[in-house]
């Protein structure tokens, strides 16, 4: 069964400890749009049907990847996409918002995930792999 929305809503606004709904949701879709262009096939499907419909709609959606972002450019590409945000502002986000992504999708899913993104994604959905060497 999927997530509420309004029960991600909560999570992210609480994990980002953002002042308000609006600023939570600005933040999940950006980064769902942009982690929806770096994932394919029924891996991609399987999160969204984890997700709230709101979310999966944005996942199912996204914004046009030219090429894989390492997790470095992934994080400068959604302060990009969020008026005002810095690298330190968007890394918050992607963090916020990631690390409830990965409760929804659990385990399994995530290491599936996770191979299909470039190194360092990890991190981001806070969910660092056993033996990854330090950068």
């Amino acid at each position: 069964m999927p997530m509420r929305w309004e029960s991600f809503l909560a999570a992210v606004r609480e994990r980002g400890e953002y002042s308000s709904p609006e600023e939570a949701e600005r933040a999940i879709r950006v980064v769902l749009a942009l982690l929806g262009a770096h994932l394919v096939g029924a891996e991609r499907a399987e999160l969204a049907s984890r997700l709230p419909e709101t979310c999966a709609l944005v996942l199912l959606n996204p914004l046009p990847a030219h090429e894989p972002l390492s997790a470095e450019r992934f994080v400068r590409a959604t302060g990009a996409w969020i008026d005002g945000a810095t690298d330190e502002t968007a890394l918050w986000d992607v963090g916020a918002v990631l690390s409830v992504v990965a409760d929804a999708a659990g385990e399994d899913l995530m290491n599936r995930l996770l191979l299909q993104l470039p190194p360092g994604y990890d991190l981001l959905f806070g969910r660092p792999r056993p033996g990854r060497p330090l950068e």
